[in-house]
């Protein structure tokens, strides 16, 4: 599945690039890409390279011992063979991109295992997306809805599309949480523009939401109240039609006590809401 649409602006892309320029950044997200210096290289598809720095990559606070890349790079090669090939992998990945970090090795082997060399400039934008969502949330918590804003910004920007690599159920798991993490990334956009009082950008973010998954609730109370907030009240009540009919298509079950609730206050007294 891909990104959920209403991406950012030029601006708002601007303001999420700086993530972008660490001297390496290995994207994982949508598809696979190297960025030397927030410009994509060329690397051969589907090649060794781009096996061993995905292998390491979404494992890039545990490592990787040398035996679970040799299982996945060279399955049917002896152990000699198979370690000096990894070690002449490991060279030419530092001679085609070592330059971006001042001559290191973007790989290290630490400790029996093989890590990218983050302390030298070598960032995930897997790691970097949830980086800026928690810093995002610490800004929100603390009431600083500008601030919370720019971190949502920068996390939106850097999730081009799904976990594009990786079929064990560990990558699908780790998948699944990302995209998750995502949505309610629109949620937070939602509340954080709502709170500065842009109810316009906090109903296209809500929207943007329920695009993708229909039935969260908490974006379909967000749809009614920024329709009374932008003097749709006729628009919001009919909204609360809508999510009843998908509810009931989906799950058999009526909204939540708190949607119907916003409903009744809705009608009877808009300017509570």
């Amino acid at each position: 599945m891909t990104s959920v649409g209403l991406r950012p602006s030029i601006e708002e892309s601007r303001r999420g690039s700086r993530s972008a320029q660490a001297p390496l950044l290995v994207c994982l997200l949508g598809s696979f890409r190297v960025l030397k210096h927030g410009r994509p290289i060329e690397l051969p598809r589907g090649g060794k390279v781009e096996a061993l720095l995905t292998q390491v990559a979404l494992r890039a606070d545990d490592g990787v011992s040398r035996d679970e890349i040799l299982d996945q790079l060279w399955p049917l090669s002896e152990i000699p063979f198979a370690t000096r090939s990894l070690h002449t992998l490991v060279y030419t990945v530092r001679r085609s991109l070592g330059d971006a970090l001042g001559g290191a090795s973007p790989i290290v082997k630490l400790s029996g295992r093989y890590w990218l060399n983050r302390a030298d400039g070598v960032a995930v934008d897997t790691v970097c997306f949830d980086a800026a969502i928690d810093a995002g949330d610490r800004h929100a918590r603390q009431g600083r809805a500008s601030a919370a804003l720019d971190e949502y910004e920068a996390a939106m920007h850097l999730y081009t599309g799904d976990l594009a690599v990786g079929t064990h159920v560990s990558h699908v798991l780790e998948r699944e949480r990302l995209r998750a993490r995502y949505l309610s990334l629109w949620a937070r956009r939602a509340d954080q523009f709502y709170a500065v009082e842009d109810f316009a950008a906090a109903l296209d973010s809500a929207l943007a939401l329920l695009a993708n998954d229909p039935c969260r609730e908490d974006a379909h109370r967000m749809v009614m109240r920024c329709y009374v907030r932008l003097g749709e009240r006729a628009q919001a009540l009919r909204h609360f039609g809508i999510c009843q009919a998908i509810l009931a298509a989906e799950f058999d079950a009526p909204p939540e006590p708190e949607t119907a609730a916003l409903f009744e206050r809705i009608r009877l007294e808009p300017a509570a809401v």
